[in-house]
């Protein structure tokens, strides 16, 4: 297992807690997410598909979508520069991806792994603006979804899209999209994908 494999699984397991209580985001809250999103998320790009992803690791470790990714050639595309990546971990049954660009130094969010899920819990998304229009922060609960880990959020995210708590940590990933607004994948089912790539020989 790689190096940076390891790094990022410190990350997650590192940051866990406890929930903290159903709290509505802020006006306050709302801009930090947006201002992380800004400096952190970036978009993925495969041969045929891409989406956007978010920097959870200083060494260049991105977390995304699995439709975005391809074994055979996936880019990053950070501050206007596309840079070759490599894949480090690609689950199609939850329908997350793990990437690395090359080394270097990278702005990356914090995290927050939830132990006990996120279900009830206020998740902020930031939908990037379009041309002149500037990236716009919203709010939404999560509900636990019928197949798990996953959890569903009322409002139609892109799959890629990080979804942070009140207090601007990354706690889920958006992986699919549905009719009525999208799935998500918490960070704690990250981690526990991590452990096992650690545990593999």
């Amino acid at each position: 297992m790689t190096t940076r494999l390891l790094v990022l699984l410190f990350l997650c397991t590192g940051f866990a807690a406890h929930a903290s209580g159903p709290d509505k985001p802020t006006r306050a809250d709302m801009q930090k997410a947006l201002e992380l999103h800004e400096r952190s998320v970036v978009r993925v790009v495969a041969p045929r598909r891409g989406g956007p992803g978010v920097i959870v690791g200083s060494q260049g470790q991105v977390l995304t979508a699995v439709d975005h990714v391809s074994l055979e050639s996936t880019e990053v595309e950070i501050e206007g520069k596309r840079l070759p990546a490599s894949v480090v971990l690609a689950n199609a049954a939850l329908k997350v991806a793990v990437i690395a660009a090359p080394n270097g130094t990278y702005p990356s969010v914090p995290v927050k792994v939830l132990p006990d899920g996120l279900n009830g819990q206020w998740l902020i998304g930031v939908v990037k603006g379009k041309g002149k229009r500037p990236s716009q922060p919203f709010t939404a609960v999560a509900h636990s979804a019928k197949q798990e880990p996953f959890v569903d959020v009322d409002l139609p995210f892109t799959p890629g899209t990080p979804l942070f708590d009140t207090q601007g940590r990354l706690v889920a990933v958006v992986v699919q999209r549905r009719p009525t607004g999208c799935r998500a994948l918490p960070l704690a089912a990250v981690k526990l994908q991590l452990a096992s790539a650690a545990e593999s020989p």
